[in-house]
């Protein structure tokens, strides 16, 4: 698009809009905010044939770049899906307003009381690849939580986003906010991300969702603070006490349901002594159309090398392994795991307490599809990301994980003696 100079001037200028939002929007009533939102719900709605011309081109686009099937079902926006980012709109105007919300308050001897309560991060950089409903979930969440947010979409949603930020901007003015509260890059100039990732004067915090390659160079190049959004290799470990209808259930659900999103299965770990039934749930994949990495001892497409264990697919492709017990598995799984979500099919309380207690990743399960791993799932509304590092937020990123905290301290006249 432009030279390097004028992208430096561009971001700048979206970060002082930014900043200036931010401030405003710290003390937004929380009526305002939900007025917002159901406004931009509406309006994307009601221009639901615009932003479908629009993701026309990006899907066209996509196609010319020779993005993979999953990938481009991640880029696909259709009635069904826009129905759902209204839902998801809609939802987090209705969740309770986490900024103001007294976490802890107590008294000390000395006479004074002591308050600790949520308030916004400020501004929030989101960078993100390919499904555009992120601009709708990250302009809600940063919205709902007081914060001003600057999106950079993917090069393929490009249009789509820009819809759907129109919308989002329609939303704003209805309820008399800020418009520059969430501005979206209008480039896709990869400078602009090197940009955003320096820009410390304004921006407090960067979430990236995405693949390894774009988590990676945020990481290295980052000055601002990150919550990092890492890779979904996701496991799915068959215990030999495991119920082998709901196994079938939920693991054929777990990786064929969407193949493309972070929470799908990557791997599947068989105990020793439920290779009959691992053999089984692989045969059901093969016939859905997966192509299956085997391991040794298990029939499948093709042999598993391996470059297979710790590989995040996003497509109709698992990796599967036999493991001798338990602990065997955990091992893998703790080599392997990105910390996104892992999962244990077992009827055994014990197995799943162990599994539970010796693996730290961010959302761990049991009997239940890794597909859930998502924070409209978890009653968030929607997510801006699953955090998998450790420090401030982890797991799905929802408005309350867009807070930090203040001190609210009050005296009467009192003095420290």
């Amino acid at each position: 698009m432009k030279d390097a100079e004028t992208i430096h001037e561009l971001m700048q200028d979206l970060g002082r809009k930014a900043k200036a939002a931010a401030q405003e929007l710290a003390f937004a009533p929380s009526e305002a905010k939900t007025r917002a939102l159901e406004a931009a719900a509406d309006a994307v709605w009601a221009r639901r044939d615009e932003i479908i011309a629009a993701n026309a081109k990006d899907l066209d686009f996509g196609r010319d770049k020779g993005l993979s099937p999953a990938m481009m079902d991640r880029l696909m926006l259709d009635e069904t899906r826009i129905q759902g980012i209204c839902d998801g709109l809609r939802a987090v105007a209705a969740q309770d307003d986490p900024v103001g919300a007294v976490m802890a308050e107590w008294d000390r001897p000395t006479g004074l009381h002591i308050k600790r309560v949520r308030t916004p991060l400020g501004v929030i950089g989101v960078i993100y690849e390919s499904r555009p409903n992120v601009t709708a979930d990250a302009g809600a969440l940063c919205l709902k939580s007081g914060n001003a947010v600057i999106l950079r979409g993917g090069s393929e949603s490009f249009h789509s986003s820009g819809a759907i930020h129109g919308c989002l901007v329609e939303g704003l003015k209805a309820a008399g906010l800020p418009a520059d509260a969430i501005q979206l890059v209008p480039t896709r100039d990869r400078d602009a991300v090197r940009e955003l990732l320096t820009m410390t004067d304004y921006v407090d915090v960067i979430v990236p969702r995405g693949g390894k390659g774009l988590v990676g160079l945020v990481q290295r190049e980052a000055r601002v603070p990150v919550f990092a959004h890492l890779e979904g290799i996701v496991h799915i470990y068959i215990d030999k006490a495991a119920d082998p209808q709901k196994t079938m259930d939920v693991v054929l659900n777990a990786k064929t349901r969407r193949t493309g999103i972070c929470g799908a299965a990557e791997c599947l770990l068989i105990h020793r002594d439920a290779l009959e039934l691992g053999q089984a749930v692989i045969d059901a994949l093969t016939a859905a159309g997966v192509e299956v990495r085997a391991g040794e001892g298990l029939a499948g497409s093709v042999p598993a090398t391996e470059a297979d264990w710790g590989t995040e697919y996003l497509d109709s492709i698992i990796a599967a392994k036999v493991v001798d017990d338990l602990d065997a598995a955990i091992d893998h799984i703790r080599t392997y795991s990105s910390s996104h979500t892992d999962a244990i099919m077992t009827e055994d309380d014990a197995a799943a307490a162990r599994f539970f207690e010796r693996i730290d990743s961010a959302i761990l399960m049991r009997n239940a599809s890794t597909q859930f791993a998502d924070g409209g799932e978890f009653g968030m509304g929607a997510e801006i990301g699953i955090a998998t590092g450790k420090m401030h937020a982890r797991g799905p990123v929802g408005a309350e994980q867009l807070t930090s905290f203040k001190y609210i301290v009050e005296g009467d006249g009192t003095t420290r003696t």
